[in-house]
């Protein structure tokens, strides 16, 4: 529990730091995209790049990958039945709810959790693999169908490959699995590269947060209360049953699974919604919302399971 709360207030100072930056504009209007653009074209593929060489594979995969997929799939699916049964907002809207409620923010807030909440930061590459390469394609084929918008297959299957995250995550796993020995010379400036990762998605993310007023979308209060709650309660304690009583994990694996399940709304779903135009303020809301409650579940998961 005491390294959890460390592992928290190590990501929360940070984080303020990057708010009081963007309040005194430290660093200029421009800072937090450059700290974004930096952190995830160059500094995040090199940090996955060596914790994913070093890593055991077997180990990532499985049944920890499977919780977080019965997970997500269960808090999105109810979020789709409440939107069918009272608000019936429009195709776009409700894919940009269901997402809300249940696609975690594995990169940006991830990473830093698994490095100092988790222990691991290899922890999170399963989810960030099955989100890039999996879902994030399938929604945005979806988004595109709804809304009619000129986006090419070729573009939509071609974004997980085009990923420098993910890219950086498959250079890792084929030196991995095929036991090739990476020359200091190559490796160390890609760890010294990689050190660099989270310090500045913190800073951007806690810029980001300066200016935002919630719950205050046209789609209405509802979707957005609706989809926070089952993204910060619902999904952690869906991932607790399944991981405890459907696949019999232990108490390390049970408290990780509900660790990441527990992560806020992942960015990407503002930039899906900006894209095609449609929910973007019940995007960014969700975003915000999960954001702020999901320290106070994952410590309190915490401390309930230790």
């Amino acid at each position: 529990m005491q390294g959890v709360v460390t592992g928290f207030a190590i990501i929360g100072v940070v984080i303020v730091a990057g708010y009081v930056a963007a309040r005194l504009r430290i660093g200029g209007p421009d800072a937090r995209e450059a700290l974004n653009r930096v952190g995830f074209f160059v500094a995040s593929p090199a940090l996955l790049f060596t914790v994913v060489a070093d890593a055991d594979l077997g180990r990532l995969l499985g049944a920890p990958l499977l919780v977080q997929l019965v997970a997500a799939v269960t808090t999105a699916a109810v979020f789709v039945v409440v939107n069918l049964l009272w608000w019936r907002l429009q195709v776009p809207e409700a894919t940009i709810g269901a997402l809300g409620a249940g696609y975690v923010n594995a990169g940006n807030i991830g990473l830093p959790v698994a490095v100092y909440v988790i222990g691991d930061a290899t922890a999170v590459v399963p989810v960030i693999g099955l989100q890039l390469l999996v879902v994030s394609p399938l929604v945005l084929l979806l988004l595109d169908s709804a809304t009619s918008r000129k986006v090419s297959f070729g573009f939509v299957v071609s974004q997980p490959v085009r990923n420098p995250i993910i890219l950086g995550a498959l250079a890792g796993a084929a030196v991995s699995l095929t036991g090739v020995t990476v020359p200091d010379v190559v490796l160390a400036p890609l760890e010294i590269l990689g050190g660099a990762a989270v310090p500045m998605i913190l800073l951007a993310f806690g810029m980001s947060l300066h200016g935002s007023r919630p719950l205050r979308g046209e789609e209405g209060r509802a979707p957005v209360v609706v989809a926070t709650v089952l993204k910060a309660l619902v999904m952690p304690a869906v991932a607790l049953v399944v991981a405890r009583f459907g696949f019999g994990l232990d108490d390390a694996a049970v408290a990780t699974a509900v660790t990441l399940a527990a992560l806020p709304t992942a960015q990407n779903i503002y930039n899906y919604a900006a894209r095609f135009r449609r929910g973007e303020v019940l995007a960014r809301d969700t975003v915000l919302m999960t954001t702020l409650a999901s320290p106070v579940v994952m410590i309190v998961a915490a401390a309930l399971l230790t």
